[in-house]
């Protein structure tokens, strides 16, 4: 018995493998051996030889290189008050692949945006077949926060900056406008573009599939903000000149008009204002004639304001002293196969009286006593019929023909405006040379730290006279009267003007003008206004520029706080 329980508790051996079972072991332990390492040398390679080249196209689909837009730079007035600032705002766009078809939230993301959801719904399929596409430009950080709440797919920001003009329509011409990409369009935006508009930078970021924002990884290159610009105007004599303009405008329901106010030390531009104008703000219904800078880039005839600068040369050639008698009966003359009139018959008229009487007959007696073109010249050295240099764009040159071969009747008419054009700056600037002993100050759209150099055009002795004749033609007798400014003593010319055509000149259609110096014993500023066409009996530039003259000059010096030059007159006792 105990031989039995011993075979039954001994284990049996397993057969012997027959030789084929061993070979199929074989092979499928060979294969099993051969994946791995082909699997293992697989994975070398990826982590190893291709390493590189699968970074690469994992980064180029997930890292990104962002713009960082950078600030504009303020344009700011003399005292550093803002004119133009650049706002951060957020443009929404969208990949049109990726927005859901879902009716519901399309409906939602219109009624977000403000748009029609028609309308956008026409836009997605039509930039179907694209990865882009705006959805709305510029809108406040918070309300294209509430677009991003509704997490719809397809739906991205970025962030921009919006220009803004604080002054509004008051400084419009001047400044000019940016366009939605914030690059200048106009005015000094496009003339300092480069300057203003700094330089943008780059960061590095992480991105998913759907293009959202992962994770900010490195700023590659910080935005450099643009300059600051400070302009020579002042915005408190600006507001008050284009409010001064805007109402004599609506009151003799004129076509526009024109304020150019310059620092008479300096030729800085302290106001410049235009009608009509426009609101950089808001350019829906915009008027294209409100986009020119009139002042600046259009040119007219500028009639009797140009007699005192052609009285300088007359009194320079020697020939005559402000003591000259002209006899201007009968009130008109003939000259080639033109007749020049005066209003009246004046008679005998000294060189002050011919200013004062405005007379065209005085004036051409005179400039055809003359041998050599002493007038020309000196309009030419008073800087007309040449850039201004603001480096405004299109600022025009006017127009001085060259003194060739010129008829009696041209030469004339060169003495009393005719002829010649020129813009309301270069009046102004030409007026410097009789406000600060002879020397004109070129004009400057910028504030300068220091005044320059102005250029020697009228003798000195000669511009001091002129200066106490000017004052004599604004008197309360006179018929520049309304451009007296109580208190303080004035010195100025009156100018009306014929508009031209193709046709020649209109029977109805006049320029109305004034240019004045104040205050005469220590002039501070001058000042051109012109009113384009006037309708109405009043169209004289006494009568509709000089009152503009008076109100402003009047307001600007207070503002700058000018002491009174004029003595109150003595009571009789």
């Amino acid at each position: 018995m105990s031989t039995e329980v011993r075979r039954a508790v001994t284990p049996r051996r397993p057969p012997p493998m027959a030789p084929m079972g061993r070979l199929r072991y074989g092979l499928m332990l060979g294969v099993v051996l051969l994946a791995l390492g082909l699997l293992v040398g697989r994975i070398a390679i990826l982590h190893v030889v291709d390493r590189p080249f699968l970074q690469g196209q994992g980064d180029a689909r997930t890292l990104r290189t962002d713009t960082l837009p950078a600030h504009r730079g303020m344009i700011a007035d003399r005292h550093g008050e803002p004119l133009a600032i650049s706002t951060p705002v957020v443009t929404l766009w969208a990949n049109p692949e990726e927005v859901p078809e879902d009716p519901i939230q399309r409906f939602q993301l219109a009624r977000a945006l403000g748009q029609d959801p028609e309308a956008l719904d026409e836009r997605l399929a039509r930039y179907a077949e694209r990865e882009f596409m705006y959805l709305r430009r510029q809108m406040t950080p918070e309300a294209a926060q509430e677009v991003m709440d509704l997490r719809i797919p397809g739906v991205y920001p970025r962030n921009e900056y919006k220009r803004y003009y604080p002054a509004g329509e008051v400084t419009a011409q001047l400044l000019g406008v940016t366009n939605v990409d914030d690059v200048g369009q106009e005015g000094l935006e496009l003339a300092y573009q480069p300057y203003l508009a700094g330089t943008p930078g780059q960061r590095r970021v992480l991105k998913d599939r759907r293009g959202r924002l992962v994770r900010d990884l490195e700023v590659l290159r910080e935005a450099k903000p643009g300059g600051e610009l400070t302009l020579a105007i002042d915005q408190r004599l600006q507001y008050m000149a284009y409010r001064e303009l805007k109402a004599a405008v609506a009151e003799h329901d004129a076509d526009g008009g024109v304020v150019t106010m310059l620092d008479a030390r300096t030729g800085e531009v302290l106001a410049m204002a235009n009608q009509p104008s426009y609101n950089p703000n808001n350019r829906a219904g915009l008027d294209p004639r409100g986009l020119r800078n009139q002042a600046i880039v259009d040119v007219f005839e500028p009639g009797s304001v140009m007699k005192p600068l052609a009285m300088a040369a007359i009194m320079e050639s020697g020939r005559f002293d402000r003591d000259t008698v002209v006899d201007t009966s009968p009130g008109w003359m003939r000259i080639d196969r033109f007749t020049i009139h005066d209003i009246r018959d004046y008679g005998e008229l000294t060189l002050a009286g011919i200013l004062e009487k405005s007379s065209n007959i005085g004036m051409s007696k005179l400039v055809l006593e003359l041998d050599d073109p002493l007038v020309p010249d000196l309009y030419r050295r008073l800087g007309l019929g040449l850039s201004p240099e603001t480096g405004f764009p299109g600022e025009a040159t006017g127009t001085l023909p060259a003194p060739v071969r010129w008829s009696r009747s041209q030469w004339a008419a060169l003495s009393y405006g005719y002829g010649l054009s020129v813009s309301a700056l270069q009046l102004a600037s030409a007026y410097t040379a009789l406000a600060n002993d002879g020397e004109r100050m070129p004009p400057s759209l910028l504030r300068l730290n220091e005044a320059p150099e102005g250029t020697p055009t009228i003798d000195p002795e000669v511009a001091h006279d002129l200066l106490r004749i000017m004052e004599q033609v604004v008197q309360p007798d006179t018929g520049a009267r309304r451009a007296v400014v109580p208190g303080y003593r004035v010195a100025g010319k009156t100018g009306t003007v014929r508009k031209s055509s193709a046709g020649g000149y209109e029977q109805d259609a006049y320029r109305s003008l004034f240019a004045g110096i104040v205050p005469v014993s220590d002039p501070r500023i001058v000042v051109v206004v012109m009113i384009d066409r006037p309708r109405g009996d009043d169209y004289y530039g006494g009568a509709v520029a000089a009152p503009v003259f008076s109100r402003i000059a009047g307001s600007a010096l207070r503002l700058l706080d000018v002491p009174p030059d004029q003595r109150p007159p003595r009571e009789t006792p």
